[in-house]
């Protein structure tokens, strides 16, 4: 997939820290300048679903294990990710968002690879909260790197 596949697909659903909205969990943001050039071309709807679930910034780092959100301690805030999720789903609907580019890595937004959930930084093949939904409702999804 690449830039060019979001030429008629609408609105686009971006992770807010691609936009420069510290909303990571560390209180950053992660700015890609990639992202931010779609928007001479799109509307850009920017989403953090941690934030729209009601988690705070900064917060504790999070992992999936075994399709919990938990963090470091053994927090389980799956209920937080899944209101996210939910929230993210009603601003879709909305704005007619039919793809997004969303944060590599993310326990939320990760598409591909996400971390193991051991906070080991051991990474594998699996997808964030938000972004297994995205893909069951048949959402094009892309992260930065295939915009170059």
């Amino acid at each position: 997939m690449t830039r060019k596949d979001l030429k008629d697909h609408g609105p686009i659903l971006v992770s807010a820290c691609l936009l420069g909205i510290y909303c990571r969990y560390d209180g950053r943001c992660e700015t890609d300048e990639r992202v931010m050039a779609l928007s001479r071309d799109h509307v850009l709807i920017p989403v953090c679903p941690e934030q729209l679930g009601g988690l705070p910034t900064p917060r504790s780092a999070v992992e999936l294990l075994d399709g919990r959100a938990v963090t470091r301690d053994g927090a389980d805030l799956t209920e937080a990710f899944e209101r996210g999720v939910l929230q993210v789903e009603r601003v879709a609907r909305l704005t007619g968002a039919r793809a997004a580019v969303l944060q590599p890595r993310s326990p939320s937004c990760g598409r591909g690879i996400i971390y193991d959930g051991t906070f080991s930084s051991r990474r594998i093949e699996g997808d964030g909260a938000l972004t297994q939904y995205l893909r069951a409702q048949g959402f094009l999804l892309l992260v930065p790197d295939e915009l170059d």
